[in-house]
């Protein structure tokens, strides 16, 4: 290539990206990331990564041996799968979601073909959104909430409704008053879906009352008058429970199958490294989704979940989760010592006690910033070398009830030595801004 030729290149204006580029905008939790990467000296309270040391070696282990026993069990395992997942696998998989449910597999009232495997939930939640949403539809969420699914439906287009919560979850009556709101301005026929985390929510630690539950299927029917309102249940921590009460799922109270996207995955309760996640979705949804699953790769990974069929087959799954349960119900238990012990005696200074998951949302006062460009945030990662999540993440951008002073804390990677020391230097960071 001439040097004309590269000078003329060097002049041409930025490449020619889709709207959905500028929708995208930078993802939030690619700077996190890069944050811990780039400052290992950092305690980082903010990854939402699971223990290393609970990661389940030995199960694998047996389950690798017993599926590599046999030559034709190995070979099917290492080539291509199907789109939907392994059809033994699924199988497998209606009986573990029956015994979440505490009931007869008979009595789920779903087909095996409802059954989707994916890359993790997060792709499930990706194709749900590229099929349900067009750009300038609505989706009501909760206030705060997961703040990488935001992201999702910012790079769709999708704007996102804000819905008040408190100690219980989305609020049922702030959620009809929204619908009436968007009903009046002649916009009902845009909202599309309403997303919950049921369980311990990603970011709060808080789990959707039990009252709210079926009121939730009531309130999504009952607006659906031009067409179906979905309810995309997220429910990636549901295994992970260490105390309080044990709620049916959001899903079990949609009786007709036909409102709940129910999306789940093994990265919290088992391996995030084999990257396994399964959705349960209504009749009508399948093909659209599988169709856009097929576009992107013929099937998530035939070994994982021929691998973690065999976990679940052998009976190695349940004993793993109960030991990363008490190991997490340790470390919840450290954290909140150390959020009593360190900031018990600043004023204005409020955390959620969660009864699983693994995070606590902690709320400073009002005159406290949290955010990437805060004094707080840059004396914490720069001077007391600890991080976390700023909470106005987990609002949308423009949300009247967005808080600028919240935090997510995760115990999940640090040790029981990692998190008091992490909380020692974040409440010296808070002191030195009040």
């Amino acid at each position: 290539m001439s040097v004309e030729r590269n000078s003329q290149l060097t002049k041409l204006s930025t490449p020619g990206f889709s709207q959905r580029r500028q929708w995208a905008g930078n993802q939030s939790i690619g700077f996190l990331i890069q944050q811990s990467v780039e400052n290992v000296d950092v305690v980082s309270l903010a990854v939402g990564l699971v223990d290393q040391q609970s990661l389940p070696v030995e199960e694998t282990r047996k389950a690798f041996e017993k599926l590599f026993g046999s030559d034709e069990r190995a070979r099917q395992a290492l080539q291509y799968g199907t789109t939907p997942g392994a059809e033994p696998f699924r199988e497998e998989l209606r009986k573990h979601l029956a015994r979440l449910e505490n009931c007869e597999v008979e009595q789920l009232g779903i087909d095996v073909d409802q059954l989707m495997m994916t890359t993790g939930s997060q792709q499930l939640l990706s194709l749900v959104g590229e099929m349900l949403f067009d750009p300038g539809d609505l989706c009501l969420v909760a206030a705060p909430t997961y703040f990488v699914f935001l992201d999702v439906l910012s790079g769709l287009g999708v704007r996102t409704v804000p819905v008040k919560a408190n100690q219980n979850g989305m609020c049922m009556d702030s959620l009809e008053n929204e619908l009436n709101r968007i009903d009046s301005e002649g916009e009902l026929d845009r909202v599309k879906a309403i997303y919950i985390v049921s369980y311990y929510e990603n970011p709060t630690g808080i789990s959707l009352g039990a009252e709210r539950r079926p009121q939730l299927i009531e309130i999504a029917q009952k607006w659906s008058r031009q067409h179906r309102i979905f309810v995309i249940e997220d429910a990636a921590y549901r295994e992970l429970r260490y105390d309080g009460p044990a709620l049916p799922s959001v899903w079990s109270y949609d009786k007709s199958k036909q409102t709940v996207i129910l999306a789940q995955t093994f990265s919290k309760s088992y391996s995030p490294g084999l990257r396994v996640g399964f959705g349960v979705l209504p009749v009508d949804l399948v093909e659209a989704i599988l169709n856009r699953k097929s576009n992107e790769d013929f099937g998530s990974s035939n070994f994982g979940q021929s691998l973690l069929c065999t976990v679940l087959h052998e009976g190695l799954y349940q004993p793993h989760v109960k030991h990363v349960c008490d190991s997490y119900r340790k470390k919840r238990d450290c954290m909140l010592t150390a959020a009593k012990r360190y900031f018990a005696n600043l004023d204005g200074v409020e955390w959620v006690h969660p009864h699983g998951g693994l995070y606590v949302w902690m709320t400073l006062p009002e005159n406290v910033e949290t955010g990437f460009q805060s004094d707080l945030f840059q004396r914490a990662t720069k001077i007391d070398k600890v991080m976390y999540v700023p909470g106005e993440l987990c609002y949308p951008s423009d949300s009247p009830l967005k808080q600028t002073n919240q935090m997510r804390l995760s115990y999940g990677v640090q040790d029981e030595e990692g998190i008091a020391l992490g909380m020692q230097r974040l409440a010296a960071a808070v002191r030195a801004v009040l």
